[in-house]
């Protein structure tokens, strides 16, 4: 399938005639059906049903709206290359596990963007895993996970090693024991964790967290993401090992719980590849450089650095 059948396919359904789309794509009618049946007989579907009115047939209102949206996209990413190729945009993509936005991952995104205004940064969700593999292909320009890893293709620098700690119910036995809790005080109770895939994760570490400790972990769920594991340990169905910054999510529903475990860290990584000397990478790379003293119990930098 080629764009140009897929454009005058879509054109022909929007505007239910090929004699106004042929008009409006500035070719005669007969290629233009040409190119249509072409389709048809590719697809070995038939899309229209030439009568009057043209209407479409299930398969071609399918087609018609996926193709809007690719097509789109393509005049999108078209207008987006010539203002990058002119120099009328900086874009800057960062891909990042959910649990950074509760430390300081804001707030340096935040001076960032100060400090280069020009600059179209975009953020993107993802494990750490699927920015890997986006940072090779090019789909974003750096990613803060969790995860540690070695890769020749791919630069990793920890900017932070932040303290986990225990989420249970708000009623739940454990809440009302007084300091912290040693993980071994969980071993009896049904584990959440998080995120369900692609494996290995945070999950992984927090499994390793239990083995190290010579406990067996109870998994009672794998939730799909943080906030789905918040909900369920809500629920009743278990206790959930989070990054201590979650507790900024400010749920009144579970409750948080310092770990007497000094070992037990996450993490946060910053990636970037190899040999990447562009010059939003470098201001990122010195802003984070700037950020080397964290105030623990904000998860913010400490006020030396300023705006």
């Amino acid at each position: 399938m080629e764009l140009r059948h897929l454009r005058y396919f879509t054109t022909v359904a929007a505007e239910g005639s090929f004699s106004r789309a042929a008009e409006k794509l500035h070719i005669a009618q007969p290629p233009l059906s040409r190119q249509v049946q072409q389709l048809e007989d590719e697809l070995g579907v038939r899309l229209l049903d030439r009568g009057r009115p043209l209407t479409l047939t299930e398969p071609g209102r399918y087609l018609f709206e996926q193709g809007r949206q690719i097509l789109q996209r393509i005049d999108e990413m078209r207008a987006m290359t010539k203002r990058i190729a002119k120099g009328t945009v900086l874009q800057f993509n960062i891909g990042f596990v959910a649990s950074t936005l509760y430390d300081a991952l804001p707030e340096l995104i935040r001076r960032f963007r100060i400090i280069m205004p020009g600059a179209e940064v975009n953020l993107l969700e993802m494990t750490t895993l699927e920015q890997v593999a986006a940072l090779k292909d090019g789909r974003i320009d750096v990613g803060f996970g969790r995860l540690r890893f070695d890769d020749e293709a791919i630069v990793r620098s920890v900017i932070r090693e932040e303290r986990v700690c225990l989420v249970v119910p708000r009623r739940h036995k454990l809440a009302a024991k007084k300091g912290k809790l040693r993980l071994r005080a969980t071993a009896d109770e049904p584990l959440i964790v998080y995120p369900k895939s692609p494996r290995p994760s945070y999950a992984d570490q927090v499994l390793s967290f239990y083995r190290d400790a010579g406990i067996e972990p109870r998994v009672a769920t794998e939730a799909k993401e943080l906030q789905t594991a918040l909900g369920l340990v809500a629920s009743g169905g278990g206790v959930c090992i989070v990054p201590a910054s979650v507790r900024r999510f400010g749920r009144d529903d579970v409750c948080f719980i310092d770990l007497d475990e000094p070992k037990m860290i996450s993490p946060i990584i910053m990636s970037y590849r190899k040999n990447d000397a562009s010059m939003l990478l470098t201001q990122l790379i010195k802003l984070v450089r700037e950020f080397d003293k964290w105030d623990a119990s904000t998860g913010y930098p400490a006020s030396g650095s300023s705006d």
